[in-house]
């Protein structure tokens, strides 16, 4: 099976956050960095990657996803700020996944 990740991606002011689940990270995150991404990425620039999560199959990953956004926005905001504190693009460090 294949892994899955569900990933938090945000503007450059830091004001909107988007969730998504992808099989492949890096091809998925630099889609958005072109602005091919989706439509609700591309119209708010959301491109920054900021948290993301791992699992060893795809299904896992959806229903982490499903999870999260039924969250409240604090919520979110505060698993990203709990493991990325000064809210850093984390893209560059996508090389060890």
């Amino acid at each position: 099976m294949n892994k899955g990740y569900v990933y938090f991606l945000t503007n450059y002011r830091r004001t909107t956050i988007y969730i998504g689940v992808t099989n492949n990270i890096h091809s998925r995150v630099w889609k958005h960095k072109l602005g091919e991404g989706s439509l609700f990425t591309s119209k708010y620039k959301l491109t920054v990657l900021i948290y993301a999560e791992e699992y060893d199959n795809i299904s896992d990953a959806i229903a982490r996803e499903k999870q999260l956004k039924n969250w409240h926005k604090q919520w979110k905001w505060n698993l990203v700020k709990q493991n990325n504190p000064k809210l850093e693009d984390w893209y560059d460090t996508l090389r060890g996944w």
